[in-house]
């Protein structure tokens, strides 16, 4: 080691011999806490979507695509629809933690039974009623005695047309009712099999997006569509603007009046608060731009839910980001925001410690020093007690022995601050040698009178 660090202000051989046992075990304690207190989030989640090529399906991989950034990967499973998702969150063993869910399609007993919590509403779901222009659609009355899609059980659209149908006066005996999937009902609509089909989703939906260029197929207006928003709660009143599909084309030629339930993030109560933060963060980002039937920042929100939204959402909602997210990356602002209680006690632990570790170094670089002085004190004893026979023998093995000592303590290494120690002791040393050098001296020569006296 070059000479020009064998001196400094401090010793780190003592500081880590003192202070390390007690780093330790506030370590130890810290990793305890971290793995107890608030366990760290999962990395991977699953998410219940809808049908092939439906909105869900589309809103459900930009989902994974965002959270895969923060290194979570979230697993997309297919379903019918908004019921059957709710259903799977009803089952605990169906392995799914958060799905998109329709309103009005919620039982509120079984949720809240179920402890499900809502990330809060995404966007509006019209209800597209696509029909063959030979029909000439304008009462839903007309419907009587047609073929008409409403898809599987697994969706919310089987109890919502049956509803729709009610407050017109019709039953669900009176329409011939099919339910198949989107996909093969399209095909069915374009081939003249069946009349009419029923679907609600949001215009993202490739299916949708098809179906209002598709020459032959008309779109149903809901010219009472504020009425139906009345009578049921659950349902709004959106106008699909003139030209929105395409301006060029003036596609669609007029304002159309629809009904529309909205979307939500439906998850179980146990998903982990940081992976709640990430999906609500994700539906602002995916969701908070202008739309068909949108406007900016209007979505997502805290509204139009039958399930209570979780406080972490509402309020991300009203305020925007947590305080430390919006200046740290999102794992060291969920490590502090899980862990803040643990830095607290952390601190409380080192406040003590702190009082306690400088005394505890001061002792142990001073000890390297001090143990030598009860060596010291060993030579002055055996000084002071031998006896005159011994004299001769005595005084030169401890002049020897304090030589030695000497010898250690010069290789003592000592921080500056404490070098003061070191040279008294060396001088303790000087003086314990000049007294047995002064001691032999006076008793030889009262030893030598003693010998001429006569006897």
């Amino acid at each position: 080691m070059p000479k020009i660090f064998k001196f400094t202000q401090f010793s780190l051989r003592d500081l880590i011999v003192t202070a390390g046992p007690m780093t330790v075990l506030v370590i130890a304690l810290c990793y305890v806490a971290y793995r107890l207190v608030d366990p760290s989030p999962p990395r991977q989640v699953t998410l219940a979507t809808g049908q092939e090529n439906s909105a869900y399906e589309e809103f459900g991989k930009k989902y994974a695509a965002a959270l895969a950034k923060f290194g979570i990967k979230v697993t997309l499973v297919r379903s019918q629809g908004s019921q059957e998702n709710l259903q799977r969150l009803l089952d605990p063993d169906s392995g799914v933690d958060i799905a998109f869910v329709q309103s009005g399609s919620i039982d509120q007993q079984a949720a809240k039974d179920a402890g499900l919590v809502s990330l809060g509403s995404l966007f509006t779901e019209p209800v597209w009623l696509f029909y063959r222009e030979s029909k000439k659609l304008t009462q839903l009355t007309q419907l009587k005695g047609m073929r008409v899609n409403v898809g599987p059980e697994g969706t919310g659209v089987p109890k919502l047309f049956k509803n729709i149908l009610s407050v017109n006066g019709l039953e669900p005996s009176d329409v011939k009712i099919k339910q198949l999937e989107n996909t093969p009902a399209t095909v069915e609509l374009l081939e003249g099999r069946i009349d009419a089909l029923v679907f609600s989703s949001a215009p993202d939906a490739l299916l949708i997006q098809m179906l209002l260029q598709t020459p032959g197929i008309k779109l149903f207006d809901f010219t009472q569509a504020e009425a139906y928003s009345r009578r049921f709660p659950s349902l709004t009143h959106v106008v699909l603007p003139r030209g929105i599909v395409d301006l060029g084309r003036d596609l669609p030629p007029k304002n159309y009046h629809l009904i529309a339930p909205t979307a939500t993030l439906v998850a179980r109560e146990d998903l982990h608060p940081a992976l709640i933060d990430l999906f609500v963060q994700a539906a602002g980002t995916i969701h908070g731009g202008a739309g068909w039937f949108r406007k900016q920042g209007e979505f997502p929100n805290a509204s139009y839910t039958e399930i209570p939204v979780i406080p972490e959402a509402e309020k991300f909602y009203k305020d925007g980001p947590p305080f430390l997210q919006r200046y740290m990356s999102f794992w060291l602002a969920n490590f502090f925001e899980r862990m803040w209680v643990v830095i607290v006690a952390l601190g409380a632990l080192i406040l003590p410690l702190s009082r306690i570790v400088p005394p505890l170094y001061v002792w142990k670089v001073r000890s390297r020093v001090y143990r030598w002085y009860g060596q010291l004190r060993t030579v002055e004893q055996v000084i002071e007690d031998v006896p005159p026979a011994k004299r001769n023998t005595v005084y030169p093995a401890q002049l020897k022995r304090l030589a030695e000592i000497e010898e250690k303590v010069n290789q003592i290494s000592i921080p500056l601050s404490f070098a003061d120690e070191l040279y008294r002791l060396r001088s303790n040393i000087n003086l314990v040698r000049k007294r047995i050098l002064w001691l032999s001296e006076a008793k030889a020569p009262a030893e030598s009178q003693d010998a001429a006296k006569p006897a």
